[in-house]
């Protein structure tokens, strides 16, 4: 089976553990893969009842990156849900449960505690502060270390719909100040605090401080945009070209994870 960003980024963990950028990079994967949750049985009205691994004292949910590796671990019979890894970390929210991840079928096999869970999860809902600023001059990026630079375009390229573009541009307020910023262009109003949390993750993840990048909101027709496009680094957000009703699975709501029976 092909390699996968899990395996990857727990393989760079694992071969320098006590590089904190390695570890904080596993994370963010685990944060926004697709993990395929164990379960006894099928999920019955927004409930599910996951297997419960017991392991060195404590006790693991299973869960894999690939449904192949659900199913070679338990067979393809075997009952699941399909969770982003943030909604795994929500939904145990006041659960003595960790995360037993890819277990004997893959080189990213990991034995997650609740203490990590739990840390991952309060990282995942830390919310970023608003201020209101004027801008008074429009610079070009510098400084940004390369781990910002492709974590904001791993986060964004998941963002589908969400804007128009993003530009990173260097600013300087009026009254004084300077610093970066991520500038939204032609975004949904009810995608903007999940573009907040969007680069608020990308800079906890890559070990950077908060205070390196503020985010704005811009139409395309305000005269700061032209400068943005002629000096920024330029961010391709994925577009829908159509909408589809689908069924509604359990956890497909990120701010309504399953019920744990």
């Amino acid at each position: 089976m092909d390699e996968t960003t899990l395996d990857t980024a727990h393989a760079a963990m694992m071969a320098a553990p006590e590089n904190d950028t390695a570890r904080l990079r596993f994370y963010e994967r685990m944060a926004d893969a697709e993990l395929y949750l164990l379960l006894e049985a099928e999920p019955v009205d927004d409930q599910i009842n996951p297997k419960v691994l017991e392991a060195e004292g404590a006790q693991y949910l299973l869960a894999f990156d690939r449904a192949q590796r659900l199913a070679g671990y338990a067979g393809d019979a075997a009952s699941y849900v399909a969770l982003s890894g943030r909604n795994v970390a929500a939904m145990l929210e006041g659960q003595n449960l960790g995360i037993a991840l890819n277990m004997d079928v893959a080189p990213s096999a990991i034995l997650l505690p609740d203490t990590a869970v739990a840390w991952l999860r309060e990282t995942l809902t830390h919310e970023a502060a608003q201020v209101e600023a004027k801008i008074e001059s429009v610079l070009p990026p510098k400084g940004l270390p390369e781990s910002l630079i492709e974590a904001i375009d791993a986060k964004l390229a998941t963002a589908t719909g969400m804007a128009a573009n993003a530009w990173l541009v260097g600013v300087e307020y009026s009254g004084g100040g300077r610093g970066h910023l991520l500038a939204f262009i032609d975004s949904i109003p009810r995608a903007q605090d999940a573009l907040v949390r969007a680069a608020s993750e990308a800079l906890t993840f890559s070990g950077i401080e908060a205070g390196a990048m503020d985010v704005g909101f811009f139409n395309h027709s305000d005269p700061t945009v032209t400068k943005l496009m002629r000096i920024g680094l330029r961010f391709d957000l994925p577009q829908m070209e159509t909408l589809q009703n689908t069924p509604r699975m359990p956890g497909s709501d990120p701010d309504a994870p399953p019920i744990l029976k």
